[in-house]
């Protein structure tokens, strides 16, 4: 048993025991920044999307994949909608920054994904090859300016595509990719140890925008997460305790589909360094850091450390399957058969813009529609499929790895009550009768949320030990970014339906387990999703930027 089981454990009872150390307090005056900043790296700035206007929600999460090819616009377009600043907003809300917010330096400025907390701690790095418009060499994001900054100049893919090891498809063929890092100070500053549980969910949400953006346009998202993230990390300069690479996202480039393969000769890609030798060369910048005082947390570095064992030793779905089987609740009555789900077919882009955080604004005035729950549900459900467009392990058919669960307080034509959703028939079936109003508030340990007052409250639950058990820590990011993307599918669904959403990790998971009957399945509850409809007339500012 590895150390990650402990740490999913201790995540789990943090509501009761909390977690080392205990009374650790966040100096805000001394926070990092949002992203990492490069004074003295170049600039090259980014185009918007050249897409058409139509691509909707329901094309973005239901609709067939396809292998179209990535070019600059469409690119610019995806880091935009997904991480790039979109505007500065202001709300009266029960959230906790409230007194801060009108202060430019405290803006809270809005982007398409969400991020646990607001700290967007995700570094995006192109690695970019021949084919693409640029240089060949490694960029860095910068999300304020929405641009690329050049970190290092030459033809760096054949040591990604050596990293992936073999790989069939786009992901030995790409020499256009996208990796994910986390800087672990940018979360660990507020979130302490818990940090390593967020940032691996937040890594799941911003793929999950992706997919559901590319999807919308006729392009394919494969995420990996499963490579030589040692060899990664030395390229782009990362020091091990500090910082983690959580994905690798391999792009089909246009101008590479639409060009014969290249032969050998003079002008070839030049060959990867051997495994475990130097690689030729690695980004020397250093960020600006903002934090005067910057430490680690020995939580958060065991538990990257256990989740580096095994990098490279990607698992079969054959053997996530099985950890994936799970024995049926106990139901009290037939199963309730949802209506047929409202279509989402707000475009992604005005969805992504329209996505935010209710934050204690939920009325029981209103109750919410059957069809709104029902596609609410199937998009979680959809959401959860990260691994579908990818070769990293996803039983195709199989078990889902989340299953969902809903306490309704008030949907039309749906009693009040927890129940289980059955994917498949887009049914719930019942686990336990009444309203569960009383349980919710009184398991929910911040003052930001009025649970009682949303529609519904949805419930994701993964086998956590299980997955563990089946394909080693590093298991604990497929379980957390796949959570995730369930929240970002369910917040751009609701932006889709004109729903209100709240996404939170401040409950007591072990009541939950016991009040849904998953603590003898071993089932983890790992967030909370509300739904529900807002007071009216909110005293709202925003200020759109892109």
């Amino acid at each position: 048993m590895g150390y990650a089981h402990g740490y999913a454990n201790a995540v789990m009872q943090r509501g009761r025991v909390p977690m080392e150390p205990a009374d650790f307090v966040p100096d805000w005056a001394d926070r990092p920044r949002k992203g990492k900043f490069f004074p003295q790296a170049e600039d090259f700035p980014l185009p918007d999307s050249d897409a058409p206007p139509t691509a909707t929600v329901e094309q973005g999460l239901f609709g067939p994949a396809a292998d179209g090819g990535f070019t600059l616009s469409l690119l610019g377009g995806m880091l935009q909608d997904s991480y790039g600043l979109t505007g500065r907003r202001l709300a009266v809300h029960a959230n906790s920054d409230l007194g801060t917010l009108p202060h430019y330096t405290h803006a809270n400025w809005s982007r398409g994904t969400a991020s646990g907390g607001g700290l967007y701690p995700i570094g995006i790095h192109w690695v970019a090859g021949p084919s693409g418009p640029l240089t060949p060499g490694i960029y860095h994001y910068a999300t304020p300016h929405h641009s690329m900054q050049r970190l290092l100049t030459g033809d760096l893919t054949p040591e990604i595509r050596a990293a992936l090891g073999e790989r069939p498809g786009v992901a030995a063929e790409s020499d256009q990719f996208l990796v994910l890092g986390v800087k672990f100070w940018q979360n660990a500053f507020k979130y302490n140890s818990f940090s390593y549980h967020v940032v691996a969910m937040d890594i799941g949400a911003l793929l999950g925008t992706w997919r559901l953006w590319a999807r919308a346009r006729g392009l394919r998202i494969g995420p990996l997460l499963w490579f030589d993230e040692a060899r990664i990390g030395r390229l782009l300069g990362f020091s091990p305790e500090e910082e983690g690479v959580f994905a690798v996202v391999p792009l089909r480039w246009q101008s590479r589909l639409d060009a014969p393969p290249p032969t050998a000769g003079p002008d070839a890609v030049p060959a990867a360094a051997p495994s475990g030798s130097p690689v030729p060369a690695r980004v020397r910048l250093t960020d600006r850091e903002r934090s005067r005082r910057v430490f680690g947390f020995e939580t958060v570095r065991r538990i990257h450390a256990a989740t580096l064992e095994r990098a490279t030793d990607r698992p079969t779905p054959a053997a996530l399957a099985g950890a994936l089987e799970r024995p049926a609740l106990p139901t009290t009555g037939a199963p309730l058969p949802l209506p047929p789900a409202r279509p989402l077919a707000l475009g992604v882009r005005e969805a992504l813009r329209a996505r935010r955080s209710s934050f204690g604004r939920f009325t029981g005035t209103r109750p919410v529609a059957a069809e709104d729950l029902a596609a609410t549900l199937a998009a979680a459900a959809a959401g959860a499929d990260l691994g579908g467009d990818g070769p990293d392990p996803r039983p195709s058919g199989g078990p889902p790895l989340a299953g969902l669960y809903v306490f309704v307080n008030r949907v039309e034509g749906v009693p009040a009550g927890t129940y289980g959703y059955d994917a498949p028939s887009g049914s719930l079936r019942p686990l336990k009768p009444g309203p569960p109003g009383a349980f919710l508030q009184s398991n929910y340990f911040l003052s930001n949320y009025n649970l009682e007052q949303a529609g519904a409250v949805i419930v994701p639950a993964v086998p956590t030990a299980a997955v563990l058990d089946a394909v080693g820590d590093r298991g604990l990011r497929l379980v957390n970014a796949a959570v995730g993307a369930i929240s970002q599918a369910v917040y751009t669904a609701s932006a889709a339906l004109g729903l209100a959403c709240g996404v939170a990790l401040g409950f007591d998971c072990v009541s939950y387990a016991e009040e849904l009957g998953l603590d003898g399945p071993g089932e983890t509850p790992l967030l909370i999703m509300m739904i529900g409809h807002e007071r009216p007339q909110p005293a709202d500012f925003s200020h759109a930027i892109a």
